[in-house]
């Protein structure tokens, strides 16, 4: 009896000690079912990320090669632009040299016509006094009046003699002024001179006028003849306002006055040039000489 209950007792223990074992090792087999599904999940997702990887690195790629497309473009839109402005600078620069060789040779043409006008007028001239009307002659076979008075002697037929043509005659402005320029710098002030004054009377409104009247100045200036030096410097003032041979003649004017020892007038001429035009190179020289009587302008 007593070993019946032993062996029911041993047998209830086995039983309840394998009931818990078993159990184990199903919740065992459960987490590795588990694990073994996020494995699969985690490889899964490891491809799918992969795959997401290479999808969005072809398109960061396509999008480059896009980008970098535009930008050539870009550059070559811009290439283009450049070279089209360039042409166009290039045709603007042709046509302003045309027009201004258009332009010198249409002032030449004008001067050639002027020379020309003023040639005709002379020899007009010139053919008129030749063809003047002789003095009528009397009639010896005429009835005389008893009473009316002796005549007068007739008067000796004298032919008029040939006006010369003017020595400008047919001589172009340019000509005109780059002859008596050459005599200028040659040291013929004389010849100088009187060549720039026949050109200021024949062509007064030449665009050269304002130089021709300044080296007549500078050549009275040359030959130490202040007051007369003094006195062209005075026309180019006056005449020539707003030409840059102004600023010249006041600063000589200066030096000139100086020669003759009027002090006062030459710092007069020294600071209207100096406040008048003082980035001109004569204004600097004006503040120079100023500085040197003690006057700042």
């Amino acid at each position: 009896m007593k070993k019946s209950l032993t062996f029911a007792l041993v047998l209830l223990l086995a039983s309840m000690m394998t009931t818990p074992a078993s159990a184990q090792n199903r919740e065992h087999q459960q987490m590795t079912a588990d694990v073994r599904m996020l494995q699969e999940q985690t490889q899964q997702l490891a491809i799918t990320l992969a795959a997401l990887n290479q999808a969005l690195a072809e398109s960061i790629k396509a999008l480059n090669a896009r980008l970098d497309q535009a930008n050539d473009a870009t550059r070559k839109g811009f290439a283009d632009q450049k070279l089209t402005i360039d042409n166009i600078v290039e045709g603007v620069q042709v046509i302003r040299e045309r027009s201004n060789d258009t332009n010198v040779r249409i002032g030449s043409l004008s001067e050639e016509l002027e020379a020309m006008r003023l040639t005709v007028q002379a020899l007009q001239a010139l053919q008129q006094a030749a063809l003047a009307p002789p003095p009528v002659p009397v009639d010896p076979n005429a009835p005389v009046d008893p009473n009316a008075p002796p005549p007068a002697p007739a008067p000796v037929a004298v032919q008029p003699a040939p006006t010369p043509l003017p020595s400008t005659a047919g001589l172009s402005p340019t000509r005109m002024y780059d002859t008596a320029r050459a005599d200028y710098f040659a040291g013929q002030y004389a010849s100088a001179i009187n060549g720039f004054e026949a050109f200021l009377r024949t062509f007064p409104r030449s665009e050269q006028a304002d130089d021709a009247q300044l080296n007549i100045a500078e050549s009275q200036y040359s030959q130490n003849k202040w007051p007369e030096a003094i006195a062209a410097y005075n026309l180019v003032i006056q005449n020539y306002p707003g030409t840059n041979s102004v600023p010249t003649a006041y600063y000589k004017r200066g030096l000139a006055q100086q020669q003759a020892g009027q002090i006062d007038a030459a710092r007069a001429s020294w600071e209207t040039v100096a406040k008048s035009f003082p980035d001109s190179d004569e204004g600097r020289l004006a503040k120079q000489q100023l500085s040197r009587i003690g006057t700042t302008p």
